[in-house]
């Protein structure tokens, strides 16, 4: 009986700590209860303002530029043969040298066109003198009209065959049409030269050639006298040319425009087939204002950003334009002294007060 009755005071006492616990338990000193407040006053504690970086907005010029892919010639080129056969009596310049223009290069035997060119001459010469003759006769009516034309015709058609064996005789040797650089030789003194077999390169490389390709979509921003820079593997340094030429036509498979521009070339750091790394600059914008990409939140029907006033983020409708790796364009919204919020823009909802950091001029 008596354990029946300690039992019985244990749940009694456990039961009223249980109904004690669920009226005081969760109050606090003040008797409010404090889970229940806060759930009742919205569940969280209000956040503080967000820590932002500014840039103030101001006016700058921008370069329009893109990369491209080009090749290299040289201004003019050209393979050296000879407009006669015969054998080689003479070679005038050393391999890898430098020629002038009209510089004679290769001669080819011609005594027996010289030997004829002189007897040519002697004829001429007789034919010359009978004409005259002729001539005064006719004034004196001695001879006939006819007599007089055919001795006309014999002096000027000797004049004529003099003519053809000199430019058979110029045919013999072999010129350097322009100023250039000669390559290596493919003949020898003494050897047989057809007027199929190649004598050797000539080119001219100052100035050089820059060939390259655009899309179609720029062709309204290229124009004689545009200006390029460029670099390739055998040198760190940047070269520049200007445009000088435009394809007329639009290549209808890739859809780009072939341009070419001329780069000096004085002291032969550029060589001939080359590749090269174009840069080309297609206009200048003096004056616009450019912001990091990242601060410009792009919406269904506009562009925003979000600027300080008084404290607050607020949010401005923008235009934008012109777009670099880094920056974009705004050509409508901003003007200069606008404070521009560049960072902590997830945590920015509508007027969200904010705290400046850092400032950026």
């Amino acid at each position: 009986m008596k354990t029946r009755y300690i039992v019985y005071i244990a749940l009694a006492l456990v039961v009223g700590y249980l109904i004690f616990n669920k009226l005081h338990g969760g109050k606090d000193k003040n008797g409010q209860g404090g889970p229940t407040a806060d759930a009742k006053a919205g569940g969280k504690k209000k956040g503080g303002p967000v820590p932002v970086n500014v840039m103030i907005v101001h006016d700058t010029s921008v370069t329009n530029s893109i990369d491209l892919t080009g090749s290299i010639d040289p201004n003019e080129k050209v393979s050296l043969i000879s407009q006669t056969a015969g054998n080689i009596t003479g070679i005038y310049f050393k391999e890898g040298g430098r020629v002038s223009k009209g510089q004679v290069l290769v001669k080819v035997y011609n005594q027996d066109l010289v030997a004829s060119l002189a007897q040519n001459q002697y004829q001429i010469t007789l034919a010359k003198q009978n004409e005259y003759r002729n001539r005064i006769l006719l004034q004196k009516e001695a001879v006939s009209q006819q007599e007089y034309d055919t001795s006309l015709s014999s002096y000027n058609s000797l004049k004529a065959a003099g003519d053809v064996i000199k430019a058979q005789i110029a045919k013999t040797v072999i010129r350097a049409p322009f100023s250039g650089v000669i390559g290596l030789r493919s003949i020898s003194p003494g050897g047989y030269l057809s007027q199929s077999t190649p004598i050797a390169t000539l080119v001219n490389t100052d100035p050089m050639k820059v060939t390259f390709n655009v899309p179609e979509r720029y062709e309204p921003l290229i124009k004689p006298g545009s200006k390029i820079t460029f670099n390739i593997a055998s040198s760190k340094k940047n070269f520049a040319a200007t445009v000088y030429a435009i394809e007329p036509s639009i290549d209808p498979t890739s859809r780009t425009l072939t341009i070419r521009a001329k780069a000096p070339n004085p002291n032969g750091e550029i060589t001939a087939g080359g590749f090269a790394k174009i840069n080309l600059t297609l206009d200048q914008i003096p004056r616009t204002v450019m912001v990091p990409t990242e601060c410009v939140i792009p919406n269904i029907k506009t562009n925003q950003v979000y600027l300080v006033h008084k404290g607050m983020a607020v949010a401005k409708n923008v235009e934008t334009g012109l777009r670099t790796d880094t920056k974009l364009e705004v050509t409508n919204g901003l003007k200069t002294g606008d404070s521009l919020i560049i960072s902590g823009l997830i945590q920015i909802r509508g007027k969200s007060p904010v705290k400046i950091i850092k400032v950026i001029k």
